[in-house]
This record gives C-alpha cells, structure tokens and sequence, in this order.
C-alpha cells in the first residue's frame, strides 16, 4: 500500500513538473513569436525607437553602439593624408570610423562637408548622406533616387537626421532583411551576380552591409536641366583592386570618354582616384568569405536569451565580443586570438606607413618638378605610377578591418602601392635633374600642421566658420526636423560635438 502511494505522489509531481515545464515553454514561444513578427506596418520606420516594441532585445544592442564614441583624428596619425588628399576635404578632416549610433552626427560634425549657409553651399553632393541614415531610404522612396542625388549636401540637413537603424536593412511590415539602396542590385547585375533577392539568405546577411560598405563613385547623370551625382558601384570589370582600376582608367566607361578621378591633387596635379571604404570587396578574398562566414556571423554574433535567438545588433568590433564572435569556430584562448591578430594589424600599419609617406613625397617631388620647367610630357608617367600607387595604398586603408578580412590580399595591395610610389619618385629625380635640380629634399610634413598648410588650407578659418555653421545652421535643421515630427528625439537626444577641432579626438 506504501509503495502505491509513493508512486501516487511521484506521478503527481512528476505531472506537476510538466505542466509547470509546458506553461514556461509555450510562455517562451509566445514571447520569441512576439520579438519576430511586428504589426502590420511600423508608422514611422525611420524612427528607430518605434521598432523597440516588437524588438526589444535588438533595439536595446543597438543602442550599445552609442557606447562606440571615441573618434580617432587619423591625420594627426598620419599627416602625410593631408599631401596625398590636397585640395580634396579629406585631407581638412579625416577620423577613424565610430558606432553606427553617430552615423549623422559624425557626418553634419566633419569639416569635410563645410559651413554652408543660406549663401553658401556645401562643397559636396547630397550623395555624401547616402550611407548614413534610414531617412535617405524614405527621401528615395518618397521622391525617386535622381531627385535624391541632386544638388548638393545642406539640401537635405533638415531631412536626414535619424542614424544608421532598423530600416536601412530591415522591412518595416515583416522585419525581413532588405537593402533600401537601388545601386547595389545595379552593382551586382553589372558583376553577373544575384541580385540581392536572387540571394540565399546568408549571402544576404552580407549584402545588407555591402549596400553601404563598399567602394563607389558619383555618376554624373542628367536630371532635367540638373544634374544628379548618383551612387554607382564599380563593378562591371570585377570586384578587386585591380579590376576597379581598370574600370575607371577605361574612359568608355564615362559619358565623357575620359578616365574617372575624384580630384586632382593640388600639389603634383595627379587625377585621383579616392577609395571609398570597400570592405565588403576585400572580404570576399579573405579566408572567412571562402569559408561561407557572412559579415553579420562575426559583427553581429547570435545571441541566445531563454528560447530566443537573435542578432546582436550592437554592430561594432568582433574583438570587443571574442567570446561571442571568434571562439565557437576557433577552439582557442582569447589571449592567442589576440595575439595573432595584434601581429596582423602591426604588419598592416608598417606598411601602410612605408606606403603614405612614400606617396606624399612624390606628390611633393612632383609639385617640385612643374615648377622647375617639366613639361606634361615629361610628367606623364610619374603622375601615371602616382595615380596607380595610391589608388592601390587608398583602397587598402579605406577598408579599416582589411586586415582582419583578407590580411594577405591587404598586405600584397600595401605592396604594391608603395613598389609604384618607389618607381614614381625614380622617375621624379630623372625629371628633376633634367631641369638641373639635384638632391633635391621634399618638405617636412611630419605633423598635422605642418602637412595641412603645405595643402595650403586655412585651417583655422574652416574651424571658425564650422562652429558658427554648428551654432546657427545645425540648430536650425534639428528644429524644423522636430517641428515637422521626422526626429527620432529618444536617440537624438545629446550634444555630441567630439571632433578633431575641437581638440577631444584620439
């Protein structure tokens, strides 16, 4: 009789115990149904705040780029950046990328971008918002890429003011991964590649980062009487370093039938061609591309909270979350990753620097060069071997994890450049002595000041008109953004004016 009622009772709580089991089960499932399915539509998708409801765990990691908020002044590391890039913006101002979080402060903070007003306009083109915002995903939907693309950058100040969020890379109705940027499906038609919607969906997980980490070019394209500086992917000959050369050295490819440059350097007159940040190209040759690990595997790591798996939208640094990002595949110490990466980067920066200086002194030796009486002729294949070299070091270095990514692809391309640099400053001295000039020394550009008054900028008035721009201008583009209920006030809710001329950058 004992014995049936010790049973009895063991039944009852192993019952019990299920029961208890299913409820929080079912409770589980209710709850990660809740997380991956939102409402019918999100009224406003650019609002960022507005998908915590059906979100909540992603919002609260992407929040955590906020914690991102050191910015490096990259020409107080290496002002030879100011030679190389004289008479473009990015030799006024160039700072080491932070969280996704100051995307659009970053961007209006720069000096790069000037101090425009209502008599004076940006030096750059609307496009240069193209990457920065889920309000440029509206503003396209809304008006058409080609409206868009036109004019020039203060145009959109009032509209684009919500950072890099939700809806750059998600639907606002299902939450489904999507690109909001029409020139990546063109870039990958003209590489005879899938289309983003012809993709598997791990493929995917890196073309929603592809869409904006990428190399690209400003198409000039008639808009009426306008004319719209279009975001275009220069793909069409290939996706390597090598292959985008090509592209913009074929001048068939451009309505004017002549070679593609961004700029040309005030100092040597060399036609440039600035490298954007083409990280996604660069890590296609790498190891782990080859391997089928997506972007998002190692920056944006699964998470796993009770029954619910999720994305941890904290984009950032996979060294900051090794744990998370590196150690499930490497079966190895923290200590040793590190180590072995720390090896990588060091390599990496010796011969970013060989390169640079190298490439500085030529355009130096070049300037040297015309004043002494070269004759275009006489020029040609030095500014040639310029152009080549830094296309090549620029490519390299505007893909700042290029070597994590591809660490051999980067360091071949680091090579490279500074072989062509090392040729191009040969074929200097030949010129130069042909004009008498002998043993002649470049000028010394070994700080940040010193390099950017050789680019002959005036740095202290760009400063001063930028902090009257940020007092008048800035201010009243954060209210007509409040008033007319676009402003994502929950997130842009800080004074954030770290910079490098305000003197608080690394």
């Amino acid at each position: 009789m004992r014995r049936y009622k010790i049973l009895l009772a063991g039944s009852l709580c192993v019952t019990l115990l299920l029961v208890v089991l299913s409820a929080d089960i079912h409770a589980k499932e209710e709850e990660r149904k809740a997380i991956n399915n939102t409402a019918a539509a999100i009224e406003k998708p650019t609002i960022t705040s507005d998908w915590q409801r059906y979100f909540p765990r992603q919002y609260g990691a992407w929040k955590q780029t906020k914690n991102s908020h050191e910015l490096s002044d990259m020409v107080k590391k290496w002002p030879a950046l100011a030679i190389v890039w004289a008479g473009y913006p990015f030799s006024k101002d160039y700072n080491a990328p932070r969280g996704h979080y100051y995307a659009v402060q970053d961007n209006v903070n720069t000096l790069r971008v000037g101090a425009p007003s209502e008599s004076v306009d940006s030096p750059l083109p609307t496009a240069c918002w193209t990457c920065k915002s889920p309000d440029v995903v509206r503003l396209m939907e809304t008006n058409g890429d080609l409206d868009f693309y036109t004019g020039m950058w203060n145009r959109w100040g009032s509209e684009i003011v919500n950072s890099i969020g939700c809806y750059d890379c998600h639907k606002a109705n299902s939450g489904q991964l999507k690109v909001g940027r029409s020139y990546l499906n063109a870039g990958l038609t003209a590489a005879s590649l899938p289309t983003f919607e012809q993709s598997t969906h791990q493929v995917k997980r890196d073309l929603v980062c592809a869409q904006c980490h990428s190399e690209y070019y400003f198409r000039p394209t008639p808009n009426g009487e306008a004319t719209a500086r279009v975001v275009t992917l220069p793909w069409k000959d290939g996706l390597g370093a090598e292959d985008m050369m090509k592209y913009y050295n074929t001048g068939s490819n451009f309505p004017n039938g002549k070679p593609f440059s961004d700029f040309e350097n005030k100092l040597s007159k060399t036609p440039i061609v600035k490298a954007q940040h083409p990280d996604y190209e660069l890590h296609l040759t790498g190891i782990h591309a080859k391997k089928g690990v997506a972007c998002a595997d190692c920056h944006m790591p699964y998470t796993q909270e009770g029954s619910v798996k999720y994305s941890d939208h904290a984009v950032g640094n996979p060294l900051t979350t090794v744990e998370k990002s590196c150690i499930p595949c490497h079966r190895e110490s923290e200590a040793k990753i590190m180590s072995i990466l720390k090896e990588k980067y060091d390599r990496k920066e010796v011969l970013f620097g060989m390169a640079v200086n190298n490439l500085a002194a030529a355009h130096l030796e070049a300037k040297k060069a015309w004043e002494s009486g070269a004759s275009a002729e006489e020029m040609a294949k030095p500014l040639s071997l310029i152009r080549e070299g830094q296309w090549r070091w620029d490519y390299a270095a505007a893909s700042h994890g290029g070597f994590f990514h591809a660490p051999d692809e980067t360091l071949f391309i680091f090579a490279k450049s500074n072989d062509l640099a090392q040729q191009a400053r040969v074929a200097l001295k030949e010129v130069l002595a042909a004009h008498g000039v002998k043993n002649y020394v470049a000028p010394d550009f070994s700080t940040k000041e010193k390099a950017q008054k050789l680019a002959g900028w005036d740095m202290a008035s760009l400063i001063d008109d930028k902090k009257r721009f940020k007092k008048t201008v800035e201010q009243e583009w954060i209210r007509q953004a409040k008033e007319n209920g676009i402003l994502d006030t929950e997130i842009r809710d800080y004074k954030d004016d770290v910079s490098s001329y305000y003197g608080n950058a690394k």
